[in-house]
């Protein structure tokens, strides 16, 4: 199956590098534009699990927190490609970079959690986690969330939700130090935080994780970190194409600007949520912990700057303010969330609000 499904991306890759200027060039023409999207999306998923498996291989052999960083750091390199192809496009898309970012908080924080919260409660009753780990993560969310989503509406320099190239840059900065600063904590002296808690929910002791870390050496890693890059690539290339598919359809649809982003998001995150709920249905909350919470604070950790720059050396105009009511929707998420991880164990209930939020967030898609 691995062999398959890179001979099958691989192949993707020279057919579109070859033709894809013929084949894009007939949209809406002879070549059916529904097959080329399939296509492109089809290859697109299936690599993208391999990448889910790769990284998995990756976490058995050095443990937590690091299995589910490289999956979730992997993802978001994938995100950060669809989004600078759309945005390096000949239309451009000045609010794909925000839309995708919200799509992907909403999804992972309230869909994702949601549905998790519930199968995990039917099955296990009540789940515990590590709330240091939770609490960190939150800490690290808020100010990445309420800083390019919610302040370029309310500052002086600009009227349209778009900041300045000057607090672009510093944005910038500040976003890649702070993200850059959790991911030295969770890796290093914190790392304890990120693992599964002991029955009483406390953190496991340095010396435990001494004892308990996978030792693996570099020849035993090489070859996984090859594979990985090997599932990535496809995606990064054929990223340009797909984006330009989605674009056409959407625009001849008619159909709301936003749903280019909740797209996007879909389908680089569908095989991390996937992961995580087999997390969850195994009793394991702080893996599907890291890897939900750790996708928001990596996704906007990377994608802020990213899409902030592109705007910067492109000229492009790029929105990040979120509208009114998508500002109420996401200060509720970070409050819910911020409730529903601040004790030691979670419900049914838990899961059933979040749920509730997140198919606010799909009317107003569609019906604003």
């Amino acid at each position: 199956m691995m062999i398959l499904r890179l001979v099958c991306a691989w192949a993707s890759v020279a057919a579109f590098l070859l033709f894809g200027d013929a084949l894009l060039g007939q949209l809406g023409g002879p070549v059916p534009s529904l097959l080329l999207f399939l296509w492109l999306l089809g290859i697109i998923v299936w690599a993208s699990f391999g990448v889910v498996h790769e990284a998995e291989e990756l976490a058995e052999r050095l443990g937590e927190p690091y299995g589910t960083l490289i999956l979730t750091l992997s993802i978001v390199i994938i995100e950060v490609a669809l989004v600078g192809a759309v945005m390096l496009g000949a239309t451009g898309a000045p609010t794909l970079g925000r839309d995708t970012m919200f799509a992907v908080l909403m999804i992972v924080l309230n869909g994702v959690v949601g549905i998790g919260l519930l199968i995990g409660g039917l099955r296990h009753f009540q789940q515990r986690y590590n709330l240091k780990g939770a609490s960190s993560y939150l800490a690290v969310i808020i100010p990445l969330t309420v800083i390019p989503l919610f302040l370029p509406n309310f500052t002086t320099s600009t009227t349209d939700g778009t900041l300045t190239s000057f607090q672009a840059v510093a944005f910038s900065i500040f976003t890649v130090a702070l993200y850059g600063a959790f991911l030295a904590l969770q890796t290093g002296r914190h790392s304890m935080f990120f693992r599964e808690p002991d029955e009483d929910g406390r953190p496991p002791a340095a010396v435990e994780l001494a004892e308990s870390a996978p030792a693996s050496s570099v020849r035993e890693l090489l070859p996984r970190v090859g594979l990985l890059l090997a599932n990535i690539l496809p995606i990064v290339i054929l990223s340009k194409s797909l984006a330009k598919v989605l674009d056409f359809g959407i625009a001849k649809l008619g159909a709301p600007p936003a749903l280019g982003g909740i797209l996007i998001a879909m389908v680089v995150f569908t095989p991390e949520c996937i992961a995580a709920l087999r997390a969850i249905t195994a009793n394991q909350l702080q893996r599907a912990v890291n890897l939900c919470l750790g996708a928001a604070a990596s996704t906007l950790g990377m994608t802020v700057p990213a899409v902030l720059l592109i705007g910067v050396f492109t000229g492009q105009p790029v929105v990040l303010g979120l509208s009114g009511t998508n500002m109420v929707i996401a200060a509720m998420t970070l409050l819910l969330s911020t409730l529903t991880f601040t004790g030691t164990r979670t419900t049914m209930l838990e899961g059933a609000v979040h749920l509730a939020v997140f198919f606010v967030f799909l009317v107003l898609v569609f019906s604003p």
